[in-house]
């Protein structure tokens, strides 16, 4: 029995460094720098904006921190990172990105855009005052699904933070960001 656990522990092992080799090789080639970020962040909240109940959101957070390309791929074991911006009163204060590392059945790729809206000020000075954030460790956040007639399902606007996932067509469904690790960047 313990053969089989030190066989699994060197395969997530050996799974792991070879993730995080390919991710070293393939994130930084994606990297945008600071104007290429701003103009990418606008994109996507204008797009964002034609969602029913949105602008009425924005206007009430204290803070929006915008990923507007999260790319997401694996073979067994999987990756995503992305690069943003955080806007408080329409104006980038600084820049993150966000990566997370999963396991299980999965093939292929995909692009995103999170948007994460800190509802309440103490949340986002929280946020502001971490070296690291992790969602679901430091703070829960709330992933609101799109209502009937593609509008903004309102029920957890009373959560401190809210995050809505985007893809080409639109708002994604039932999606988490469990296990996302968020970081201050340079740029």
């Amino acid at each position: 029995m313990r053969k089989s656990t030190q066989k699994r522990s060197n395969r997530f092992l050996i799974g792991t460094a070879a993730l995080a080799i390919a991710a070293a090789v393939a994130f930084p080639a994606c990297a945008d720098d600071a104007d290429q970020i701003n103009a990418n962040v606008d994109a996507s909240l204008k797009k964002f904006e034609q969602i029913t109940g949105s602008k009425d959101l924005l206007k009430k957070a204290s803070g929006l921190l915008v990923f507007p390309n999260v790319f997401k791929g694996g073979i067994g074991i999987g990756g995503e990172y992305g690069e943003g911006a955080l806007r408080i009163k329409g104006k980038t204060v600084d820049y993150y990105n966000t990566a997370a590392a999963s396991i299980g059945f999965q093939l292929g790729g995909q692009k995103k855009t999170i948007i994460l809206a800190f509802m309440q000020k103490d949340a986002l000075d929280k946020f502001r005052a971490s070296e690291g954030w992790k969602v679901g460790v430091d703070a829960s956040v709330a992933v609101i699904a799109v209502g009937a007639g593609g509008s903004i399902d309102t029920a957890k606007i009373n959560e401190p933070i809210v995050a809505f996932i985007l893809d080409q067509k639109g708002l994604m469904y039932n999606l988490t960001l469990e296990g996302s690790k968020i970081t201050k960047i340079k740029k």
